[in-house]
């Protein structure tokens, strides 16, 4: 293990996880916003509009996003749009992320009890207030989990914008094995530095679950007593 090459080189991971997060950040942001609107044309079965989505859901999560990368960063010019590859790496994660953070969403709110709609209605709240003050809470609690392990996944996911020329953690990697042929030294520093951007997200998560759980059904080692 060559430690001189790791202290020479290491700069050059901290500079493409910041631009990781970056885009990571911006794409995840993105795709909650999709996520949201998608889940509640669904719910609200609005029509044509229903369609559109579902079709949305199913063409994002049934295609690797390597596919999509390719299709915005070579297909796309040749209708003369051209985009960075940055860009071309949040549109590609936000439209990943999108179809399943409605899922996540959409289950959320179908759990969420019709009774409890229904009485809020009846106090005259109205459809909007319902949604925003009732439904879109107890939603976003059941589906904490599943969000959490969506931005894992996402970021995650990260690792394949080196195909488009983005310069992120996997595109240096394989840059400095490429050059140097230092492949030990590369793929330990590839791997300390996603440990380090996942890991503090996971206990965040579980932190975050934990406490859902503990608010929906108080301290389960007291009731038990």
């Amino acid at each position: 293990m060559d430690i001189n090459f790791i202290q020479t080189h290491y700069h050059l991971y901290i500079e493409a996880g910041i631009l990781t997060i970056r885009i990571a950040a911006i794409g995840i942001l993105l795709s909650l916003i999709i996520g949201i609107i998608c889940s509640l044309i669904k719910t609200m079965k609005i029509p044509v509009l229903k369609t559109i989505v579902s079709i949305y859901i199913e063409l994002s999560r049934n295609t690797p996003l390597l596919i999509q990368l390719f299709f915005l960063y070579f297909g796309l010019p040749k209708l003369g749009i051209v985009l960075s590859s940055e860009t071309c790496g949040i549109i590609g994660l936000a439209f990943l992320g999108g179809s399943y953070m409605a899922e996540a969403f959409r289950s959320g709110i179908e759990n969420v009890s019709q009774v409890q709609h229904e009485s809020a209605l009846s106090l005259g709240m109205t459809k909007s207030q319902v949604f925003w003050h009732i439904t879109l809470p107890q939603a976003f609690e059941t589906s904490v989990p599943v969000l959490c392990a969506n931005i894992i996944f996402l970021i995650k996911e990260t690792s394949v914008f080196s195909a488009v020329a983005l310069a992120d953690l996997m595109f240096v990697a394989k840059d400095l094995i490429g050059i140097y042929y230092k492949t030990d030294e590369a793929l330990l520093m590839l791997v300390i530095a996603y440990l380090l951007i996942l890991l503090p997200i996971s206990i965040i998560c579980t932190f975050i679950e934990r406490r859902v759980r503990y608010a929906g059904f108080g301290d389960q080692s007291t009731i038990s007593r």
